[in-house]
């Protein structure tokens, strides 16, 4: 089964620390709109994401990421959603989300959503302390943050929020208030980022200034172990490197992802994967109107190499619980590739930050933190 993403390019405001692809310019709104839903009609087609029998693409889950897609109208929201039931086959239970801002969940607006085939929402609530929020340039402040949560668990059971840690600044104790708040509202799940600095972002700028100070990876990685230790202890399951969720409630959108399911990504700058390529939309969003217009899809494919694959599985694989499966790793990849890998994996296997049960490689709890960088050196490289 696939499962289809729809990105949003608007954001009402820019966050000091983003870097995806969003316009603060509302104007083409109703124009992306129809777009959309075009993209998502003509990608219908596309023979990789068929079914087994090869007659039609069955979705499992419906994404609505941006940017902010929160900006949409409840209306705009149905249209698209409607889009995708009238020209895929859709399971009977999918699950739909929106992510979206606490200053656009007014208690209007959730009554209006929970009325709606969405069932998931993704709050970016990121911090429940004004000076972050400032700091970051959200668009709320932490009083709508607290209220938005408070309207939305009398309607909505599946909700995720996401936090930030390692903010500059940020003492353990502030961080383990963050997250006590979260707890209060009894969120069934919680995606939580260490902020990064990314390149042609307003933090970028605002640190070489001076203006703030840059964020410290050893706090970062306090910070980290913190939120593992007290999600555990309340009953979350660390899933994936950065997403905790409570029996029954990890993300099925982004799990497939993680797990090498196929997805379609629909609208600027969204990105595909069908098993064998990956697909990526232009992300300008006058450019993407334009080609969907003329009936082109607007993107780049690259056909994945054996190496690819194999890379991407190590990197998704060691962030969540389910780990590297040696014995896939030789039967779809071959015995020169486990032989690299557990050549490579040995030094940190000593070191007791990756362990093998079961036939399972994974991160130990000392190693979660250090995934990417141990993924790393796990990669294929230049050896073929």
């Amino acid at each position: 089964m696939s499962g289809i993403y729809i990105h949003i390019p608007f954001c009402k405001q820019a966050c000091h620390y983003c870097d995806f692809h969003f316009s603060t310019s509302l104007k083409k709104k109703e124009e992306m709109v129809v777009a959309l839903a075009k993209e998502i009609c003509l990608r219908k087609s596309e023979s990789a994401f068929l079914d087994s029998a090869r007659t039609d693409i069955v979705i499992e889950t419906i994404y609505f990421g941006g940017g902010t897609p929160s900006v949409l109208t409840s209306a705009e929201i149905d249209f698209l959603i409607d889009e995708v039931y009238k020209n895929y086959a859709v399971i009977e239970s999918p699950e739909i989300t929106l992510e979206a801002n606490p200053d656009d969940l007014s208690m209007e607006r959730i009554l209006e959503l929970s009325k709606s085939k969405v069932n998931r929402l993704s709050i970016g609530i990121q911090s429940f302390f004004e000076d972050d929020l400032q700091m970051m340039n959200r668009a709320h402040n932490s009083a709508e943050a607290q209220k938005c949560l408070t309207e939305a668990t009398k309607y909505f059971d599946n909700i995720s929020i996401d936090l930030i840690y390692g903010v500059p600044g940020m003492t353990n104790e502030k961080w383990k208030q963050n997250i006590v708040t979260a707890l209060s509202f009894r969120i069934p799940h919680i995606s939580s980022y260490a902020l990064t600095v990314e390149p042609k972002t307003a933090l970028k700028k605002l640190i070489q200034t001076g203006k703030v100070a840059a964020p410290n990876d050893d706090v970062a990685q306090e910070h980290f172990m913190i939120l593992v230790d007290t999600l555990e202890a309340n009953g979350f399951i660390h899933y994936e490197l950065s997403n905790f969720g409570k029996e029954n409630y990890f993300s099925k959108n982004n799990s497939a992802y993680w797990l090498g399911k196929k997805y379609i990504g629909i609208g600027p700058s969204a990105h595909s994967y069908d098993g064998v390529s990956r697909s990526w939309n232009i992300a300008n969003n006058s450019l993407y109107l334009k080609a969907i217009d003329a009936d082109e899809l607007p993107n780049e494919v690259e056909i994945l190499s054996l190496a690819d694959r194999y890379n991407e599985y190590i990197m998704t694989g060691l962030r969540t619980i389910w780990g590297v499966s040696l014995s896939r790793i030789q039967s779809e990849f071959g015995q020169v590739y486990y032989d690299y890998l557990m050549k490579q994996a040995q030094k940190f296997l000593n070191d007791d930050v990756l362990s093998i049960e079961k036939d399972i490689l994974k991160p130990t709890k000392r190693g979660k933190f250090l995934t990417d960088g141990i993924a790393s050196d796990l990669f294929w490289v230049n050896l073929e």
